[in-house]
């Protein structure tokens, strides 16, 4: 176990990880020419085509040093605050984490928050100081930034370059004399901790797991502690770029496990492992339950669809365990499921992932946070909002409570008017403006969830020039003045497409929905008023124009009567079929809402 090392590389998003993860597993030797490419670690579809880690992805590498062999275990982490609960998970398993820090960039937001994760765990951190060779890079004052926030020597950061492997050998020598080995006790029962999983159509669950203590075998007879079932261990083995099947796997390391499972409900991240004989009475203490950010509905287009819809939620959930989902129905699109997600790159990951992994076309409705809202009658009674259409009644509403955020924005100080500006458009208060560096400032913000969920990212992003990072948590709930705005079309509220809105907002973000609706549902037959009210008021209104037959074209000459009954009865026709007609909402209308701003 003395030989063993786990660590994990954390960073803000592009600056580095996945490219030091190459160099490190080239320089061990780990993997061959012919297998070299890339961001090798990243090997899912979406991962390649956006350049952004999505899953952490674990590696074991063997190292020389001082004439000892280690073995060297590594989780490459995503950088993005919506994967920010993979990054927890890979931090549990490990001893120690690299700390990168873009030479040109500093330390942002999330460089800080991944840090603060990394201490609470007690783990070793080693700063490494990436992308010196860039023209733009200042690895001097970059280095005094990590200096105060470490509180560690100058000496301690490890200058490299993960593009041209500067720095790879005393960042190695760096993790063997600096990262502890793994405690744990070899004698002891079974306990392994389960980080992750994936779902394989041919062998079933794979789990990944960090043996605490004892060992695990071949055909061993396990149990899970969390779900009490257990099954008969028919292979374990490590994971280097091809799963590598072992024998025994001992304390301190980790591997990974196939039972057989096929039922995704089998499996939960962050259970415990033990043996079925002699069983362990101490569950290794998991990952704290993930708290979903935004809510949306995600519906079959094709209603029969909806259990192949569910098995394949429950496949998805197994490698990403922060994907929260519950059964619901809508009106307008029949049975599908209320989903929670981490921000909104997360949902359109999900989105994305079910399209491609398992070959389901999906309609997303609206994404909103949760509230509570408070009864007249029982106002000690909290009504959870998860869906617009759960609010009651205004007339018997006492107050609705919104979640709040601390947001915090690490930016330029060219461009602190232009942010504060957005900030307080999207109702946010300023608590501090603390300067780390004369040029560099950081702008800590309380404002609602329901305000960063749709574009504040993207806006920040441009009014800063690409220069801001953000970050946030959540402080709680705060009363709120909220209305709930619903889209009548041609008369029938459309339940998918309401939306809770602040009260100085509703009037005008009512009239968007109905401009950019108009544009983008077909005309039809009849004309189609688009309506957006609050309760009985209609606070906006549109009309798609009918597509007309000209019926008075074989009338040629003659009187203007003859004209007249034919378009009177034209009109008849129409007002009937205006009754029974049902207009199509194509699926861009439901994802509109969110490009307001465009």
């Amino acid at each position: 176990m003395k030989n063993i090392r786990n660590f994990c590389i954390i960073a803000h998003i592009d600056h580095g990880k996945s490219t030091l993860a190459d160099r490190l597993l080239e320089f061990t030797g780990s993997i061959t020419d012919r297998e070299k490419q890339d961001q090798l670690l990243d090997n899912m579809d979406l991962e390649r085509e956006r350049g952004i880690t999505i899953k952490s992805h674990a590696i074991q590498m063997y190292h020389e040093h001082d004439e000892e062999d280690f073995v060297l275990n590594l989780i490459d982490t995503p950088g993005h605050v919506d994967f920010s609960y993979e990054v927890s998970r890979s931090i549990a398993a490990c001893e120690g984490a690299l700390l990168v820090v873009d030479a040109a960039q500093s330390i942002q937001a999330q460089t800080i928050s991944n840090l603060y994760l990394a201490l609470e765990n007690d783990l070793e951190i080693i700063p490494v100081l990436n992308k010196v060779d860039l023209p733009s890079a200042n690895p001097q004052e970059v280095t005094d930034d990590i200096v105060d926030l470490l509180g560690c020597k100058a000496e301690d950061v490890i200058p490299a370059s993960a593009k041209t492997g500067l720095g790879v050998e005393n960042i190695l020598s760096a993790i063997i004399k600096r990262i502890p080995s793994p405690s744990g006790d070899p004698a002891k029962p079974l306990q392994a901790l389960i980080f992750d999983s994936v779902y394989n159509p041919f062998r079933g669950i794979e789990t990944y797991f960090r043996v605490i203590n004892g060992s695990i075998k071949k055909n061993q007879k396990i149990k899970f502690v969390a779900t009490n079932k257990s099954y008969g261990a028919d292979e374990v083995g490590t994971l280097n770029l091809k799963q590598k099947p072992k024998t025994e796997i001992f304390a301190g390391d980790v591997g990974y496990l196939i039972t057989g499972i096929k039922e995704a409900k089998e499996v939960k991240v962050g259970d415990t492992i033990t043996d079925f004989e002699n069983p362990t009475n101490v569950a290794v203490s998991g990952f704290e339950d993930v708290k979903p950010m935004v809510f949306a509905g995600i519906y079959p287009v094709d209603t029969e669809d909806y259990e192949e819809l569910r098995g394949a939620m429950e496949k998805l959930q197994l490698n990403d365990a922060s994907l929260v989902f519950v059964p619901e129905s809508s009106a307008a699109l029949g049975f599908g499921f209320r989903c929670g997600f981490l921000g909104m790159l997360h949902m359109e990951i999900v989105q994305e992932r079910l399209e491609r992994e398992f070959g389901m076309t999906v309609i997303t409705t609206v994404p909103n946070v949760s509230y509570h809202a408070f009864s007249k009658k029982h106002p000690e009674e909290i009504i959870l909002v998860n869906n617009p259409s759960d609010l009651p009644d205004p007339s018997s509403l006492d107050r609705v409570e919104e979640p709040f955020i601390k947001a915090a924005v690490i930016t330029k100080s060219d461009f602190i008017g232009n942010v504060m500006s957005l900030c307080i458009e999207k109702r946010g208060v300023i608590k501090s403006q603390t300067y780390l560096t004369t040029t560099r400032v950081e702008l800590i913000f309380d404002m609602p969830l329901a305000e960063i969920v749709f574009d504040f990212y993207d806006r920040l992003k441009t009014v800063s020039k690409g220069y801001a990072s953000f970050d946030y948590s959540p402080i709680g709930l705060q009363q709120s003045k909220l209305v709930r705005v619903d889209i009548l079309l041609n008369g029938k509220p459309i339940d998918a497409l309401s939306a809770l809105i602040h009260t100085d907002n509703a009037y005008r973000i009512g009239k968007k929905i109905c401009e950019k609706l108009k544009e983008l549902i077909p005309r039809q037959q009849f004309d189609v008023p688009i309506q957006a009210a609050i309760g009985t008021k209609i606070i906006a209104r549109e009309t798609i124009k009918a597509v007309r037959k000209d019926v008075t074209a074989k009338c040629y000459g003659g009187d203007i009567t003859r004209k007249r009954k034919l378009l009177e009865n034209q009109k008849k026709g129409k007002k009937r079929m205006r009754q029974v007609g049902s207009v199509e909402i194509p699926q861009e209308a439901f994802m509109a809402v969110l490009k307001l701003n465009d």
